[in-house]
């Protein structure tokens, strides 16, 4: 059924697309459909709003929250649709389009936000006879409302709105150049001994990036977004190691950190004028940690014992290096410990992760023996970009569930990291199954040779796959609540939650085979990986450490307060946290922390630790009650991933759990018991 307002030509983007599952018709789409899109469902959004607005009965959830879910259906779909492009496509084109849109939508959320007659509909809403999702619905829209402005006066509503306008611009500013400096960053090689320890894939896969990229006979090493590179655990060339750890740290200085302090300011500013202390305590007010304080005790509760281990474990690196140990040489002498403490060789284990191998026989096949999924790869599907596969998802009973998109490889064009987007989320009002992508930054191999991820790779599939049955299982009404639109500290939860089955003994003897031969995995090697997988936690958790803790001390900044010089104010921070180690830098700078400045955690860095609480202690009941099954699988199904954020997502996991979540199994995890 069309959804254009009203005539005009057609736009793919502008009509429901008869694809199974409503999957958009990506061979239809051109970027020049994109702004007249964003246009038309603007237009109808605020027609449909400013309907409900002045509407001359008295409120009711019918006519007022209920319509609102639906008012925005055709703008959600556009914005889908093109956010996802932004990040896994984004050419010159689509970044140009991204300008104009960002302050656009900036300023169409703020006409419908700062509408005091439509907060004041929604004040009028009675809660009685409503069921607990939409009792839920009209509370969490309440809310919004006042965080977004609509009880200031008009003077501020003016200022607001140019704050939000420059926030948006600032943020999409931050994400394009971090891209340019990303590929910028790109380490080109002219000999390939250099290379020397890489895998003969990771060679052919340089080699074939810098063919990509006009520089024939030549070899490139891509970055992805974190500080530290996989290349750096078995690069032997100390001085290319000590360019590529260069060239990743350096990213973004200038450019990258001046938008960084203009958008700290700017959302301090908002956040006083809008009556909160400083942007943190405006951010987490609607996430399920209790307060900014709260958040501040756990990350020093875990500082000083991450930094004492990994003080222990640069000692040993030293003895190992013989020498002075410098940041690009951490990764490398702690394989070279690992190997000889726990005699395991993280790239031997990359021969036996072959990408197919990893999705259809390890991510998929877990999914199966949990929940009774299967998985249909739909060739007859056309996705965003030539890269992209798509499986349709089944239930047991073989009802469809929904649709996944499998983005897997780095491009010039593909943000850096790796992330789920929805592209039609679950909603039993509007009748929509879920349709899910999950994007990852694996170099592509060259032509004939097959993808090999490495150790970390592979759990990355495992992760972001949880991101996808998150969204995937999602049994809500109301769209606002479906899968992932959750609290920002509560999304990682499910992720990493379904980052333990990369090493469930059945799941791992189901995908893990040597690439040529077909001979499983030796199984005294992952004895001897289980047992080394506390070696190196002093430096994940306090790498991880110093980006939460950074992130914490920009968004904690006053209205009015000037950070001063970006590096001068990161490096003074991280001393006052007690994470400033000159051998550790955080996992992300400000010149690239592209989570905080332009992803939507701001102030929420935390998330992953503060996630990582409820996913080490659902691990240890999966444990308690038998591991993989069936039972279990559809157990927290049932009482967790369905039920998206339509409950409190901490009273979601007492469902599931039984009582409150336990800190125990996360200090034992981390090792940072005493």
């Amino acid at each position: 059924m069309s959804r254009f307002p009203s005539g005009g030509p057609a736009n793919p983007l502008l009509v429901e697309s008869t694809l199974p599952y409503r999957l958009p018709d990506f061979a239809q789409i051109r970027p020049e459909h994109y702004l007249p899109a964003f246009a038309a469902a603007c237009e109808d959004h605020l027609s449909r709003v400013a309907a409900i607005r002045d509407n001359p009965q008295p409120p009711t959830f019918l006519n007022t929250a209920e319509a609102m879910e639906r008012a925005g259906t055709l703008l959600r779909q556009v914005s889908l649709i093109f956010y996802n492009m932004s990040a896994s496509n984004a050419t010159a084109e689509i970044q140009q389009i991204e300008q104009v849109v960002a302050p656009l939508l900036s300023q169409h959320e703020d006409a419908i936000w700062l509408d005091a007659q439509l907060y004041a509909r929604f004040s009028a809403l009675p809660l009685d006879g409503l069921d607990p999702e939409q009792q839920r619905l009209v509370t969490e829209y309440l809310a919004d409302f006042r965080r977004r402005g609509a009880t200031l006066d008009e003077p501020a509503k003016v200022r607001l709105r140019a704050l939000n306008t420059d926030i948006a611009e600032l943020s999409t500013r931050y994400s394009q150049d971090g891209l340019a400096a990303l590929n910028e960053a790109a380490v080109l090689v002219d000999d390939v001994e250099e290379l020397a320890g890489l895998t003969p894939s990771q060679i052919s896969a340089a080699r074939a990036a810098a063919e990509s990229a006009d520089h024939p006979e030549k070899y490139l090493l891509t970055l992805i977004q974190p500080s530290g590179q996989p290349v750096l655990e078995s690069l032997h060339h100390r001085p290319l190691r000590q360019r590529v750890s260069e060239a990743s740290v350096s990213r973004g200085l200038g450019t990258g950190t001046s938008t960084a302090r203009l958008l700290a300011m700017l959302r301090a500013e908002r956040a006083a004028l809008l009556g909160y202390a400083h942007h943190a305590e405006l951010a987490t007010e609607s996430q399920t940690a209790p307060s900014t304080s709260a958040i501040q005790e756990l990350l020093a509760r875990l500082t000083p014992a991450a930094v004492r281990n990994a003080q222990a474990e640069s000692e040993l690196l030293s003895q190992a290096a013989g020498h002075a140990l410098q940041p690009w040489d951490w990764a490398y002498y702690s394989e070279k410990v690992r190997t000889s403490r726990f005699d395991v060789d993280l790239a031997a284990l990359t021969p036996y992760f072959e990408l197919n191998r990893v999705l259809e026989d390890g991510v998929f096949y877990a999914a199966a023996q949990l929940y009774g999924l299967s998985f249909i790869e739909r060739t007859d599907l056309v996705g965003y970009h030539p890269g992209v596969r798509i499986w349709e998802v089944r239930n047991a009973d073989g009802s469809g569930l929904g649709l996944f998109l499998g983005d897997y490889f780095t491009r010039d064009t593909k943000s850096g990291g790796a992330w789920m987007n929805p592209l039609v989320e679950q909603s039993g009002l509007l009748g929509h199954q879920s349709v899910v992508v999950n994007n990852l930054n694996i170099p592509a191999p060259a032509d004939g040779e097959p993808a090999l991820l490495s150790y970390d790779e592979v759990v990355t599939c495992f992760h972001e796959f949880g991101h996808a049955l998150h969204g995937l299982f999602s049994q809500v009404h109301y769209p606002r609540f479906s899968g992932t639109e959750v609290p920002r500290d509560f999304v990682e939860y499910p992720s990493q939650v379904n980052e333990m089955w990369v090493l469930s003994p059945d799941i791992l003897a189901n995908y893990a085979r040597h690439h040529e031969t077909g001979e499983p995995i030796p199984a005294e090697w992952i004895e001897r990986l289980l047992k080394a997988q506390s070696w190196g936690e002093g430096f994940r958790t306090t790498e991880y450490l110093g980006a939460a803790l950074l992130d914490q001390a920009w968004h904690h900044l006053r209205a009015g307060e000037d950070p001063g010089d970006p590096e001068e104010f990161e490096a003074a921070a991280l001393r006052a946290a007690d994470v400033f180690l000159d051998l550790i830098p955080p996992r992300y700078r400000t010149g690239y922390f592209k989570h905080i400045f332009s992803d939507g955690y701001s102030a929420g860095y935390y998330s992953y630790i503060w996630s990582e609480v409820l996913d080490a202690d659902t691990v240890q009941w999966f444990a308690e009650n038998g591991g993989l099954s069936r039972e279990n699988g559809d157990h927290f199904r049932r009482t967790l991933l369905a039920t998206g954020n339509s409950i409190d997502p901490l009273q979601a996991f007492r469902n599931f759990r039984g009582r409150d979540a336990a800190i125990e199994p996360l200090l034992r995890r981390r090792g940072l018991t005493d």
